[in-house]
């Protein structure tokens, strides 16, 4: 098997971790290369569900090496309750199977403080709609060169210098600005103390571990989480999350070369999804959007917010395109829309006056574009226990087709149920 990346194609929340479930059967290696807890994957298997918001998906295949990758930014505690919780159902979570790279960057009480804190001062439409957990503020102490690595958990006496300097700033916001009571630095180093000396064990060279697998003749499956249009430089900024969610930052947030990227996937949801504040050209208000958000159970795996829902938008599938390099697509949740008389897929927007294929390039422009539409007959047969292409009903096919030309990108997988059996090839 090629090495795969795998990537979210809209604004998170596709099926990732499904397609990263069924592609890690054949791989040596599983690595998520950036984002944090914001996350959630959703894993169904023989029925029973499964959430992972840090641990590759990977880790419920035995045998496979799973790698969280310096891209990421890691919140110690979620990582252990992960790890106690794959372990009571018996999975192995050992160090030897499942490794942080040391020069990822850790989460802090600090974090998860100041990103509640600051969304708390915006109102309406300002709100970014952050999950609260830190993520933000993480990825701004390594760009401002003040973070905690991973590889710091293992030095104590350097963990409390660290702490201590970054509260000197911090505590000042937490006091004057946001009116609340300033961190005492001993008390988090008391507080990660415990939580530090578990994680330790698992810390290595991610990269080298990488560059081992493919060595060895071996594949590796690089996973991302969130979606295109959350990308921090190319997404809708700022209803954005802070991390570059594109499958080029696989190599940079992994540690491997560009050309390890062989084969890239993107997952596109057979109707589109978004959570939090930002636009949403093809969101529906009506009666058909509540459809969608009940037959799909759109709530968010991490946070349990209603998802909002709305129309296929090829204009942002486009982008994605152009952004990513597929060499294929793999389109899940084709099943929800069985029961619609009609689908309608957004083609292209109006903009300004003129009609355009791609995304305006201004901040929030995409709250002020109309979208086109082309409609399409649905079908009212249940297509759940479809195996193969053809076994689909005649419109489903000609909805997969409309989609492979209009993003230029043939489909390579589709997927119509939530269990990890109801995905089969194109064909």
């Amino acid at each position: 098997m090629s090495n795969i990346v795998v990537f979210g194609s809209q604004w998170g929340d596709e099926g990732k971790g499904k397609i990263v479930d069924m592609l890690a059967r054949e791989a040596s290696a599983i690595v998520r290369f950036q984002g944090g807890n914001n996350a959630g994957h959703t894993l169904v298997v023989a029925g029973e569900k499964c959430i992972l918001h840090l641990i590759p998906s990977g880790i419920l295949h035995p045998g496979k090496v799973c790698l969280i990758g310096n891209g990421v930014v890691l919140d110690p505690e979620v990582f252990l309750r992960e790890t106690d919780t794959l372990a009571a159902k018996g999975v192995d979570v050992s160090p030897a199977r499942l490794k942080i790279s040391k020069k990822t960057h850790v989460i802090m009480p600090y974090h998860r403080a100041l990103d509640v804190a600051r969304e708390g001062l915006l109102s309406g439409g300002a709100k970014i709609g952050t999950t609260g957990r830190g993520i933000g503020p993480c990825y701004e102490d390594k760009m401002h060169r003040c973070g905690i690595r991973a590889a710091d958990l293992a030095d104590p006496e350097l963990l409390k210098v660290k702490i201590a300097s970054a509260l000197e700033e911090k505590n000042v916001l937490f006091k004057h600005l946001y009116g609340a009571e300033p961190m005492d630095p001993e008390a988090v180093f008391q507080e990660l103390a415990p939580v530090a000396e578990r994680v330790v064990p698992y810390l290595a060279d991610v990269s080298t571990d990488i560059q081992k697998a493919v060595a060895g003749g071996g594949s590796v499956l690089f996973e991302g989480a969130q979606g295109t249009h959350l990308d921090i430089d190319h997404g809708t900024y700022p209803f954005v999350t802070s991390s570059t969610t594109v499958s080029g930052n696989a190599a940079s947030g992994s540690g491997c070369s560009p050309r390890m990227l062989e084969r890239i996937i993107a997952i596109v949801k057979a109707y589109t999804t978004r959570v939090g504040g930002g636009p949403f050209p093809t969101e529906l208000f009506d009666a058909t959007g509540e459809y969608l958000q009940d037959k799909g159970g759109e709530f968010g795996a991490t946070t349990g917010r209603k998802r909002r829902c709305g129309w296929l938008d090829m204009v942002v599938l486009r982008e994605s395109a152009r952004l990513n390099g597929p060499t294929e697509l793999a389109v899940t949740k084709l099943d929800v829309l069985s029961g619609l008389p009609e689908l309608k897929i957004c083609v292209a927007y109006e903009y300004r006056g003129q009609r355009v294929d791609y995304p305006p390039q201004e901040q929030n422009a995409m709250a002020f574009v109309t979208p086109v539409y082309e409609t399409l007959p649905g079908w009212g047969e249940d297509i759940t226990t479809a195996t193969s292409f053809s076994a689909l009903p005649e419109n489903a096919r000609n909805y997969l087709k409309r989609m492979e030309e209009l993003s230029g990108v043939p489909i390579g997988l589709i997927s119509v149920g939530p269990d990890r059996e109801q995905t089969f090839a194109r064909g």
